[in-house]
């Protein structure tokens, strides 16, 4: 009786095992979509260079092509050359690429950078109205061109912004013996970059000094000026004082801890390399059927 009293217990317990509801499952906590993190932004390499760079178009042909090669950015600031090397002085600039063969050298030896390299070289001409009221254009010298215009007390733009070409510029009147001062009406001194002060002399119809990339460049716009000193090309220009190095210079990272040394020596050693000086020879050939800068390295 026992024994059919346990089996009748056995068989009910699993009859309600049966009919209960079973338990949910546990369901999979849904985990958050990846946020994808955002690029990290390129790394910067501040340059600090010449008007003349900029003006002539030289560093939107040949820039881009560092800036793939190396993953990074250049932040330019073009300004005249005393300028470009104060920003230097102050730590503001990786590197410089300028044109004051002078300043340049005091810049190394003041401890702002270790080393100074020739890039490239154009030059200087003398442009003016194509009249030529100081009547120039058979001279074969600035300082000669410079006494005439001053003989003549035409009007003269002068960039006056301690620029390599207002440093040119002043040199040439101290060989000339002439100092140029506020009295003389004739003089007139902007504190301009290259560009604006090709745009008054072809306002005023003056005399003015210029590198010949950005004249050629700007040509366009100066319909009333010619170049009267320094012929057709660099190879045509007399005056071999009128020639115009232009040099790289890294900062010094011991003067100066935070430049960025390591994109800095790069961009020095591919402005140097051939290839970038095959490209810097190249431009403004096809326009202007004669480069606007010449390479310069080992020379």
């Amino acid at each position: 009786m026992r024994s059919r009293l346990f089996v009748i217990v056995c068989l009910l317990a699993l009859l309600l095992t049966a009919c209960a509801s079973p338990s949910a499952a546990p369901t999979a906590t849904a985990l958050p979509p990846a946020t994808a993190l955002p690029p990290a932004p390129p790394a910067v390499l501040r340059l600090a260079t010449t008007t003349s760079t900029a003006d002539s178009g030289l560093l939107d042909a040949i820039l881009p092509v560092f800036e793939k090669a190396y993953q990074c950015q250049v932040d330019v600031v073009a300004v005249g050359t005393g300028q470009a090397l104060e920003i230097g002085r102050q730590g503001d600039a990786d590197v410089l690429l300028v044109h004051s063969r002078k300043g340049e050298d005091q810049f190394v030896a003041e401890g702002h950078a270790l080393a100074r390299f020739d890039v490239m070289v154009n030059d200087f001409i003398i442009v003016g109205p194509t009249a030529d009221p100081a009547a120039i254009g058979s001279l074969g010298s600035a300082k000669e061109a410079f006494r005439a215009i001053m003989t003549a007390q035409a009007p003269f733009a002068s960039r006056g912004d301690k620029s390599g070409t207002n440093t040119k510029e002043l040199s040439i009147w101290a060989s000339a013996g002439i100092t140029p001062t506020a009295e003389m009406t004739w003089y007139n001194a902007l504190g301009q970059g290259m560009g604006d002060t090709l745009l008054f002399a072809q306002e005023r119809q003056a005399y003015t000094l210029s590198d010949r990339a950005t004249f050629l460049a700007m040509k366009s716009k100066l319909p009333g000026l010619a170049i009267l000193v320094g012929g057709a090309s660099l190879a045509d220009n007399k005056d071999k004082s009128l020639l115009n190095p232009y040099g790289v210079l890294a900062v010094n990272p011991q003067t100066h801890p935070g430049v960025n040394t390591a994109l800095a020596d790069q961009f020095v050693a591919w402005i140097l390399s051939p290839a970038t000086q095959q490209l810097i020879g190249a431009f403004g050939v096809d326009q202007f059927g004669q480069p606007l800068f010449y390479p310069n390295v080992n020379q």
